[in-house]
């Protein structure tokens, strides 16, 4: 798994994996360095590919340490000299590839990869080495052999290398990538090589290429997106099965004890049990009674509370009101009109008071849940993570609003069209933004639905709260949706 979310870009995703399965390998067991190093070498890509240097030559040191395959050893060495070359460290990096480069002699492939990052790292640590000479041997070795991910990183170093000394040659070299990368569908290398082109051709020529590597650059970025929710609910059922097991093993292995152990103690089960219910009887009549009793207690609280309001502000205000009227030489008439709207606006105070006491708010993340939740049935399972209490603390009231229409807006349309049998919502919220993933395994969005009003109505509530939206159809596979708030 952790390799497949390397391979599809999502590094952080392929980190925790890999960090996850090694809880799964012993180290002392022979049987488990073949994956251990191979996890550990994972490790260091990824790492590597987030420019964490540091932790992808540790990473790279263990996989050295646990590989018993000379292929594996000899990768793990280069993948070593080349994080020294992006710190710098260029020194250790020659001397690693000098000692590879004699061993590889018998082996072309081998030895034209060693060939080409040694001039490569002589280069960088040194702009006047006459790499050139070098860079085209490895080159037309990996030809010879038609290894075209070899030739891919030679025309790489190629364009590099000429790119501050003859331009031409290294916009020939770039093209010969771009050709070479599209060959191998590797996409990354395309978007390399379309920069490099970028770079090195004249404006007019150079717009077509931008066009073109934006468009890559931005499939690229969905493809991405959806690969990070690609094992959600494969974690969900892998848990929820690990979780049945136990309950099975556990249930099984009590059976088997008690079946042992019937005989002897029949009878102190018997009277075990009666106690037992005895004591639950009774514990359920008190608890019943301590209830009844606290609710009657609170009623009476809020008679007490009520009454004494009422007796402070409306029979005081009436008595002040009586006085005034007996013992005043004239009846000013809109005067006791005012003092007895006032009076009549206290009291229907007083009865709001008493109504909002006794309302309690259902948390959100309970409204949530039960909104969600009303949409499974028996042929569709609806999956939630992420929806805890905190998650919601300090989410302003508009964002809480908004995410529950438009979280029942796409339930409504899965459950109308979609056919899906699971469907998977995830919450997460770091670095000032609310991020929620949808993905069901349904028919995905018909064309014809694709422009409704329901749709367009769930994209303009999340741009009023100035967010994104994506949504990645496969007709007849699925439909995952994206969707990104800044707080």
């Amino acid at each position: 798994m952790a390799v497949i979310q390397k391979d599809g870009g999502d590094y952080y995703g392929a980190q925790e994996t890999a960090l996850q399965a090694l809880g799964y390998m012993d180290t002392k067991e022979s049987k488990y360095k073949v994956y251990l190093s191979t996890n550990y070498n994972n490790l260091g890509v990824v790492s590597s590919a987030l420019g964490q240097y540091k932790s992808a030559l540790s990473f790279y040191e263990l996989a050295l340490k646990f590989s018993n395959d000379s292929n594996n050893t000899f990768s793990y060495q280069n993948n070593i000299a080349h994080c020294y070359q992006n710190i710098r460290q260029y020194d250790k990096a020659i001397a690693i590839y000098e000692g590879l480069l004699v061993k590889t002699k018998d082996n072309p492939k081998r030895f034209a990869r060693i060939l080409s990052n040694l001039a490569r790292t002589k280069w960088l640590q040194r702009k006047d080495y006459p790499a050139e000479d070098e860079l085209l041997e490895a080159m037309y070795i990996r030809k010879k052999e038609k290894d075209n991910w070899g030739l891919n990183a030679s025309y790489v170093h190629l364009t590099d290398y000429y790119t501050p000394s003859d331009p031409v040659k290294a916009l020939s070299y770039a093209e010969k990538m771009y050709e070479v990368a599209k060959e191998l569908k590797s996409a990354d290398d395309q978007v390399y090589a379309l920069g490099k082109l970028v770079e090195l051709t004249s404006s007019n020529e150079a717009k077509d290429f931008f066009r073109e590597y934006q468009h890559l650059s931005d499939s690229i970025q969905q493809a991405r997106s959806a690969a990070k929710n690609q094992f959600a609910l494969i974690r969900y059922e892998v848990e929820k099965n690990k979780a049945d097991n136990l309950r099975l093993e556990k249930e099984n292995a009590e059976k088997q004890n008690r079946l042992v152990r019937q005989r002897a103690i029949t009878g102190a089960s018997i009277f075990l049990l009666l106690l037992a219910v005895g004591g639950g009887t009774l514990w359920y009549k008190r608890r019943k009674q301590r209830l009844e009793l606290e609710a009657q207690n609170r009623v009476k609280e809020t008679q007490l509370h009520l009454s004494k309001k009422i007796h402070d502000v409306v029979a005081n205000g009436i008595y002040r009101v009586m006085s005034e009227i007996e013992h005043g030489d004239e009846v000013d008439r809109d005067g006791v009109l005012d003092k007895l709207e006032n009076m009549y606006h206290q009291s229907r105070d007083i009865s709001h008071d008493v109504e909002q006491e006794t309302i309690t708010e259902t948390p959100y993340n309970e409204q949530l849940a039960s909104l969600l939740k009303s949409f499974a049935a028996d042929h569709r399972k609806v999956l939630i993570a992420g929806n805890d209490a905190e998650q919601w603390d300090d989410i302003s009231k508009r964002i809480k609003d908004e995410v529950k229409h438009v979280l029942q807006e796409l339930m409504v349309n899965m459950k109308k069209h979609s056919q899906a049998e699971q469907v998977v919502i995830r919450f997460e919220k770091s670095e000032q933004k609310l991020s929620i993933f949808y993905k069901d395994n349904g028919v995905g969005i018909p064309e014809e639905k694709s422009n409704g009003k329901g749709l367009a109505n769930t994209v303009s509530r999340i741009e009023s709260l100035g967010g994104d939206i994506t949504f990645v159809n496969e007709p007849g596979k699925g439909l995952n949706i994206t969707t990104i708030i800044p707080l």
